[in-house]
């Protein structure tokens, strides 16, 4: 496990091959080391893309949208869930500071060694991906589940329940990867881009986004492209800095060679 993935990937996984970025830099904080490798991935990562991971690289993400698509009665977008929504998404923020940095360092001060708090006790992809594979399939380890398991399972259920009836629930207010990326999703290389010359502020790529976005490129775009489809202007496209125009969004979608 000496890459890393751009998403969530369990680190104590014996059966993975890479590592998370995520799980990577609070098992290096734990140590006592700083984690160049990892945090400069990130920044490659982020100047590149942004929260694209979230939108496309990130297995979490991709569950919680199948789940999503469940036929069941949804949570309703109204202007007062979008503000406490946004609000209630800085946790994450909160969660990456607190968990992923602040505890492991912390506990490698005053023991010698930390703990990846956030795998540990939150994460339900290590429990998903990992925990509950490696459980079914060895009996000798299931005889040896206790009361970090049942935890972790029961936070991965509530998650999995929530995903149902919210869009993505875990990567809006508890992912600290999405955080690290929505750092960077204003500078990102590759982006959407809104046309002012084409734009009549109709905030139709906003009014419908799912992520609560209140601007294309904010903190909390995945760079879904929904935006883009629903623009009946084709003032928003995916651009790469100095380049030209990829995707335009005139009636669908085109592609610009």
């Amino acid at each position: 496990k000496n890459v890393c993935v751009p998403g969530l990937n369990c680190y104590s996984c014996p059966g993975a091959i890479s590592s998370c970025p995520l799980g990577s830099i609070q098992n290096i904080i734990a140590n006592g080391k700083f984690p160049f490798f990892v945090t400069g991935f990130l920044m490659l990562t982020g100047t590149l893309i942004g929260r694209m991971v979230c939108g496309f690289l990130c297995p979490a993400g991709l569950i919680q949208e199948l789940l999503y698509k469940i036929p069941s009665k949804k949570l309703r977008k109204t202007r007062k869930s979008v503000k406490i929504t946004r609000k209630a998404a800085l946790l994450k923020y909160l969660l990456l500071g607190v968990l992923c940095i602040l505890l492991p360092f912390v506990f490698f001060v005053r023991d010698g060694l930390g703990s990846p708090f956030f795998c540990k006790f939150l994460c339900p992809a290590g429990t998903l991906g990992a925990g509950l594979p490696l459980m079914l399939m060895n009996e000798t380890l299931r005889s040896a589940l206790g009361f970090l398991f049942s935890w972790k399972m029961s936070a991965a259920v509530v998650f999995a329940v929530w995903s149902v009836f919210m869009f993505r629930p875990f990567c809006r207010f508890f992912c600290p990867l999405g955080a690290v990326y929505s750092f960077f999703n204003k500078i990102a290389v590759f982006g959407i881009k809104r046309d002012d010359t084409k734009c009549t502020h109709c905030n139709a790529c906003t009014l419908g986004c799912q992520m609560d976005t209140l601007n294309v490129n904010d903190r909390e775009c995945i760079r879904c492209n929904e935006c883009i489809a629903r623009c009946r202007f084709g003032a928003l496209n995916i651009v790469a800095l100095g380049q030209n125009k990829i995707f335009q969004s005139e009636k669908g979608t085109r592609i610009h060679v």
